[in-house]
């Protein structure tokens, strides 16, 4: 999603970054997540960072890619948003990338690519692009694509998340319609698992994000300022409840796009830079996981 000058968000894109982010977990007591390293600027070819993915094949490597409309590439990054590489994906094309997640295929690891975006739900060429894991810098081999149909008509995904089982999730923004959990097929259709919310005018509750612990056992899925963590089983049984909600307000992010989800509790956050020309930013809490 591209930024839209004028927006409610303006109205926190200047709060300051804090030394915590309020969390509470539903019916197990309380939690805390730290923020332990505050907002930090992406390189400037990055002013739209709108996923999020750890690397599998290189420790310490963090995937990116900019929204609607830039190259087909994304970007290695480190936890501190330095620009490790540029590779670029032969195949595909960026209409309106949303989301990245790592996952499994054939070849060992891959870069799974959402090409989802649609603000205004007209898209019928929604894709999801599957590739090897590159080395930072290295050119891809040529992008499968996966191409996606939903149950009754277009639908604006901006988060997707992928299991150690190959299975990938997609989850509906908000802006037009229910925030929606969907499984993906193997014959391209998209199967509605379970409503997550209703529809909202409020822009600080569209879904902008998601990822899969490497583990499998947690799913983070984020709004522009909340970050719910999920049970995996829980949520793709279709019950609803997250095991912890985290205010990220105090993050201090323009407008926080991307994710990923570690098993040792650690969540990075990327945003979109806010304004033209603006670079994006990355930032990295520790979160005490709720007991199993």
């Amino acid at each position: 999603m591209r930024w839209v000058r004028g927006s409610r968000l303006l109205a926190v894109a200047a709060v300051a970054v804090g030394c915590s982010a309020e969390a509470s977990s539903s019916g197990e007591g309380s939690a805390t997540c730290r923020v332990v390293e505050p907002s930090k600027t992406l390189p400037a070819d990055l002013p739209e960072s709108s996923g999020l993915a750890a690397s599998r094949r290189n420790p310490g490597v963090l995937w990116t890619h900019n929204d609607s409309g830039d190259r087909a590439e994304v970007f290695a990054v480190d936890a501190a948003g330095r620009l490790m590489g540029t590779s670029e994906i032969p195949g595909a094309r960026n209409k309106d990338w949303e989301d990245i997640a790592v996952g499994p295929c054939a070849g060992g690891d891959c870069l799974y690519i959402a090409d989802t975006g649609d603000n205004d739900r007209k898209r019928d060429d929604v894709a999801i692009y599957r590739v090897p894991e590159p080395a930072p810098g290295a050119r891809t081999g040529p992008a499968e694509r996966l191409s996606v149909s939903y149950p009754g008509g277009s639908r604006d995904i901006e988060a997707m998340f992928v299991l150690p089982s190959g299975e990938i999730y997609l989850i509906s923004k908000g802006r037009k319609d229910t925030q929606t959990l969907y499984r993906f097929r193997p014959d391209g259709r998209a199967e509605r698992i379970v409503d997550l919310g209703s529809a909202t005018e409020d822009q600080l509750k569209y879904i902008t994000g998601a990822s899969a612990s490497p583990s499998g056992r947690w799913v983070a899925i984020r709004e522009y300022k909340l970050l719910s963590i999920y049970r995996t089983a829980d949520l793709v049984a279709g019950r609803v409840a997250p095991a912890l909600e985290v205010d990220l307000t105090e993050v201090g992010e323009a407008q926080g796009e991307g994710v990923t989800l570690l098993d040792n509790g650690r969540v990075v956050l990327t945003s979109e830079g806010g304004f033209k020309g603006s670079p994006g930013t990355i930032a990295i809490l520790q979160c005490e996981m709720p007991s199993e």
